[in-house]
């Protein structure tokens, strides 16, 4: 799935020369947490997070007092300046990528100079839920195979012949590298049969056959 497919296209926005008070009010109204920064040309020149705001802040007192000074700064000095930003048709994956190699939270959506978009952690996570089908009336079934070829499609079959619909397969390396393990989302609420069925037929099942080992 590429980001387009996920962004906010509609981005609130504030230019260098706003107020912290502008930003947090802004924050506040809007339910958000980033606020992305444009220049006058409307370029993307920084973005400001809550957390920018609550490190500006010498105390929850002081955000509580409408004339402190802190409050008249203008947003250019705290807004961080050095923004990662992502392109409409890379890969949701990309952005996975990118808040966990660097911790943030937010990236802003470019396409060449424009701001078209902006796409969160949350955005990212809600996504990956929807596509394993965990929101979903649904079972999970793990199955260690032989790291080599085939080997989904092998296992996938059986659930075809039991009529078990797949909402979505994950492959992960096991500790050892001469296995593998698949991971099934089903459209099932009772998997076990298709489970004696992949059992029987000489594969390892990782779960739900661990629930037998807790009773």
């Amino acid at each position: 799935m590429i980001i387009e497919k996920i962004m906010k296209k509609e981005v609130v926005t504030l230019t260098h020369k706003d107020t912290i008070a502008t930003a947090i009010k802004t924050m506040r109204h809007h339910g958000i947490r980033h606020i992305p920064i444009i220049s006058n040309n409307n370029e993307l020149i920084g973005i400001v997070s809550d957390r920018d705001l609550r490190e500006a802040s010498p105390s929850t007192l002081v955000l509580e007092q409408k004339e402190h000074s802190l409050f008249k700064k203008p947003i250019k000095d705290i807004m961080t300046t050095d923004v990662i930003t992502v392109h409409p048709l890379d890969f949701v994956e990309d952005a996975a990528s990118i808040f966990f190699e660097h911790r943030i939270s937010c990236l802003p959506v470019m396409r060449g100079q424009k701001l078209v978009g902006i796409v969160t952690e949350a955005d990212v996570l809600y996504t990956y839920v929807q596509l394993t089908g965990a929101d979903q009336p649904s079972s999970r079934i793990e199955v260690r195979v032989p790291n080599r070829s085939g080997m989904l499609s092998e296992v996938s079959a059986l659930f075809h012949e039991k009529h078990v619909n797949i909402s979505s397969v994950f492959v992960y390396p096991d500790l050892d590298d001469h296995y593998k393990i698949l991971v099934f989302r089903v459209q099932t609420m009772n998997p076990m049969n298709v489970v004696e069925t992949i059992k029987n037929r000489g594969y390892e099942i990782l779960w739900p056959h661990q629930l037998e080992n807790r009773k």
